[in-house]
């Protein structure tokens, strides 16, 4: 027996090690000059509670909070500081959205805080006719919490089974909203003699919350079935201006739809203008864009939406970060689109949300709309630390490379912070263009700082069962031979790992650069960084940059002005030649620029010059810039 198991565990050691020998080669092919990007902060985000010490959120690196309660924000009266809760029989609890907003802006500086308007028209008013729901079962959950009791309704047992008898008056516990009260709340935190909050950290508001199934969330109040899409426009635009007028900076988001069914559909509506049917989406970007354009107010800033995908396998759950952007995609959950044209397609199975989205804004406001995107709930899916980890990391490089504005998981699962805290804590402020030659399986997603002389290449391996020997070869950053850190998430357990910036489960390793190339093996379902700086930007025997010239803008496009304290003549002593040298990062003279005397500002044509980083050589004097087309 002892001789079989040595021989069938020396077969399997031996099966695992030709199948990962067997797994694909992977090129990636990064371009530090292409596709360049700046990667929103706040795509580092989160949604509902400070549940854990402050130091644990500014050690992983959150920079934005979702903290308006979801469903709970539809009723919330925030002069009573209390809200109705639709999923538990319409109860009302207390609800301190100011005490939050507070804590925000004394505890975390860096981070953007985002609450909700109230488009229904009623809010909570009273606790005094909750349902007794500890009377009746210690507030256990039972498949009733979602009746609307709330205001004095009735149950009862009824051939053994618990009936609804009567639903509660939603007069008693709810009061008239109209939007100057709703829109109030930010004279009350920003205005003279309100909080004195920090607007500037308090900038996002979404409208409402899934408007879209409120005859379904909030059916105590919308008893006769979901308003027209029209009524809901109409208050969603009165709204966005009256915030506007008090508030200009405030950035406006919506329309927060619950889920890819209703992209497609408002309700069972078929909304039609001049006989041309329109998608419940491209509808909300019209009216938009018609109100902007009649009336000169923005009412749309940020394009928000909700999603939880479906995947009916662990492997399609780890495709589900191609749902927004990729035209080939055929997602298994895709269903609404179907409804797209106005009938029903079968055939139609491709859902690229976020490129749609974007299609339809340019066709209804026109190119440089300056409306960005954004998730502001959604679910990884697999609970599973690494599964969940590997997605998340997943969204966050995509969002990344696509300039998405926020992003705030609405489900949490272990795994997700040690990603969190890789990503923020270590990737850069501009995303740069990274190409796999396997890039459903291995994706990279890189980051460079403003001067593009500090990278970061992360790593994601989708594959559930193989490593992938990785080669990447880098462009437009000249990194000196030697080794490099790496960090790496792989194989977590169970239990959650992420304590502190200092403890967690990142593993540090090296890797050696030769030729502005690298190789690593990846393992299965990981997250790897690759941390890397570009070559010394010092010329020898160049001084370092003095204040006697300026140059701007950095990064320069098709100019590059040089401006001088003083005449160019002043400084003939020490300068001799006249001249101003362009180098690229090798050090090779791309151009030569003489000045007059008397000169005090120059202005070189940077068109045509190929984007990079380059030098100014001013006498002995050597300052960085970058051109960037």
């Amino acid at each position: 027996m002892k001789n079989f198991k040595f021989t069938f565990l020396s077969l399997l050691g031996l099966y695992l090690t030709v199948s990962n020998a067997n797994a694909q080669d992977v090129t990636i092919t990064v371009n530090a000059n292409q596709d360049k990007k700046a990667v929103s902060p706040y795509i580092y985000g989160r949604n509902n509670t400070f549940d854990k010490p402050t130091q644990f959120y500014k050690d992983a690196g959150l920079r934005f909070s979702r903290m308006n309660g979801g469903n709970n924000a539809t009723k919330y009266n925030w002069r009573k500081k209390i809200s109705s809760h639709p999923d538990w029989y319409n109860n009302v609890y207390g609800n301190d959205w100011d005490k939050t907003a507070k804590t925000i802006s004394t505890n975390y500086p860096n981070m953007q805080g985002m609450f909700a308007f109230q488009l229904l028209g009623r809010v909570a008013s009273t606790n005094a006719y909750n349902f007794n729901d500890w009377g009746y079962n210690n507030s256990q959950w039972w498949e009733g919490v979602g009746w609307n009791l709330a205001g004095g309704g009735i149950i009862d047992t009824v051939d053994g089974k618990i009936v609804l008898v009567q639903e509660g008056d939603v007069n008693l516990y709810t009061e008239e909203w109209p939007s100057d009260s709703t829109v109030a709340i930010l004279e009350h935190w920003f205005g003279t003699g309100g909080l004195g909050l920090n607007k500037n950290q308090l900038l996002y508001w979404s409208m409402d919350n899934e408007c879209d199934i409120w005859d379904g969330t909030h059916d105590d109040v919308m008893s006769d079935g979901l308003l027209p899409a029209s009524e809901f426009m109409d208050k969603f635009i009165d709204v966005a201006k009256k915030a506007r007028a008090r508030f200009p900076e405030v950035k406006i988001c919506g329309p927060v739809t619950t889920s890819e069914w209703q992209w497609y559909k408002w309700g069972s509506e078929s909304i039609r203008i001049d006989g041309i049917y329109y998608t419940w989406f491209e509808y909300f970007i019209k009216r938009c864009a018609d109100e902007e354009k009649a009336s000169g107010i923005r009412v749309l800033d940020v394009f928000d939406i909700h999603h939880y995908p479906y995947a009916p396998t662990d492997n399609d759950a780890l495709q589900n970060h191609r749902i927004f952007y990729d035209k080939d995609y055929i997602y298994p959950g895709a269903n609404g689109l179907k409804t797209i044209n106005g009938g029903w397609n079968e055939s139609l199975k491709k859902e690229y949300i976020f490129k749609r989205v974007e299609d339809w804004l340019t066709k209804h406001y026109g190119e440089g709309h300056g409306i960005t995107l954004a998730l502001s709930e959604w679910s990884p899916g697999p609970s599973e630390p690494n599964l969940a980890s590997v997605i998340y990391s997943t969204h966050l490089g995509t969002f990344a490379n696509n300039g998405v504005e926020f992003f705030s998981p609405w489900t949490w699962f272990n795994g997700m912070w040690e990603s969190l805290h890789l990503f923020s804590r270590y990737a850069k402020n501009y995303s740069v263009s990274s190409v796999s030659s396997l890039e459903n399986t291995v994706s990279a997603y890189t980051t460079v700082n403003e001067t593009a002389d500090s990278m970061t290449v992360i790593i994601v391996n989708r594959d559930m069962n193989a490593p992938h020997k990785v080669t990447i070869n880098l462009n437009g950053l000249s990194v000196t031979d030697g080794n490099y850190k790496t960090l790496q998430l792989a194989s977590l357990p169970a239990s959650e790992t992420f304590k502190s910036h200092t403890d967690n489960a990142l593993k540090q390793d090296s890797v050696a650069v030769a030729s502005n190339s690298l190789t690593i093996t990846v393992p299965a379902l990981s997250t790897t960084a690759v941390i890397l700086k570009a070559a010394s930007t010092d010329i020898p025997g160049h001084k370092k940059p003095t204040d006697k010239i300026t140059i701007f803008p950095n990064p320069a496009n098709n100019q590059l002005k040089i401006q001088m304290n003083s005449p160019y003549v002043n400084y003939a002593p020490l300068y001799d030649g006249g001249c101003i040298v362009l180098l690229n990062y090798q050090g090779q003279t791309v151009a030569v620029e003489y000045l007059q005397s008397g000169t005090y500002d120059y202005t070189i044509n940077t068109s045509n010059i190929p984007a990079g980083l380059y030098f100014i050589k001013f006498g002995n004097e050597v300052q960085r810039f970058a051109i960037q087309h």
